[in-house]
């Protein structure tokens, strides 16, 4: 743990009157996630499906490209008003990387800098749940960010659909007595195709948040199966830390 965030834990968590000293954006990320209700049914809890694009997958050298994102009230996703932003990275643009997501250094040096891009981001999430496939990744760059910049991580619970995914088909496999016990790949693309999700566009960090928002409808429709009922029920199963 950084001084920078200890110091934040000591002010935040050993005197909470000491909140008014933090940044006026962390004040009010800190309000909302302390607002989230968890000990809610399915359908009155509040998502944040997310995605992010980076320039590689080692997170002490590499960094944010684009965000994107969609809330989920329930099992409606607002598609009317979706987040996304390409950011100027931190790290140098490959060629393997921009071949993967399309996203050139001309334009991206002509975007803002992940400093002005995370404060509207977290407006974004303010009050939700994050959800994403393979979340972790996606958080730990994040809160890469937000230590440097803040001294603390994203306080939102968050949900990834690849563990919900495995729970479920654990849950499957135990009344399905013709189950053979192979493995089965879980990525993002394998899972839409297992349940008819179409797919216009990949690496996109929007249209990849869009399937993954379709996915996690499926999946919350799915679990109720097995008595799934509460928000923090999805929760304890859905856990990244389980992946």
């Amino acid at each position: 743990m950084s001084k920078l965030f200890a110091d934040y834990k000591k002010k935040i968590f050993g005197d909470p009157t000491r909140r008014g000293d933090l940044p006026p954006i962390i004040q009010k990320h800190l309000s909302a996630a302390e607002r989230i209700r968890t000990d809610v049914s399915l359908s009155e809890g509040t998502y944040v499906v997310f995605d992010t694009e980076l320039t590689g997958l080692n997170v002490k050298k590499d960094s944010i490209v684009s965000i994107g994102a969609l809330k989920v009230f329930g099992t409606r996703i607002d598609v009317g008003n979706p987040y996304y932003r390409v950011v100027e990275p931190q790290s140098e643009l490959t060629g393997r990387s921009v071949v993967i997501h399309g996203i050139t250094p001309s334009e991206a040096a002509e975007c803002p800098r992940i400093d002005k891009v995370l404060p509207e981001f977290l407006d974004f999430c303010s009050g939700g749940i994050m959800v994403g496939h393979f979340v972790s990744i996606d958080l730990a760059f994040l809160n890469k960010e937000m230590v440097r910049l803040f001294g603390l991580p994203i306080q939102n619970p968050g949900i990834d659909t690849s563990v919900l995914y495995q729970w479920l088909r654990k849950k499957e496999e135990d009344i399905c007595a013709f189950y053979d016990g192979i493995g089965e790949n879980v990525d993002l693309l394998t899972l839409a195709s297992k349940y008819d999700i179409p797919i216009s566009e990949t690496h996109n960090a929007l249209s990849d948040a869009y399937v993954t928002a379709q996915l996690f409808q499926r999946l919350v429709v799915a679990v109720c199966r097995f008595d799934v009922k509460l928000v923090e029920d999805l929760l304890r199963i859905g856990n990244p830390r389980k992946g």
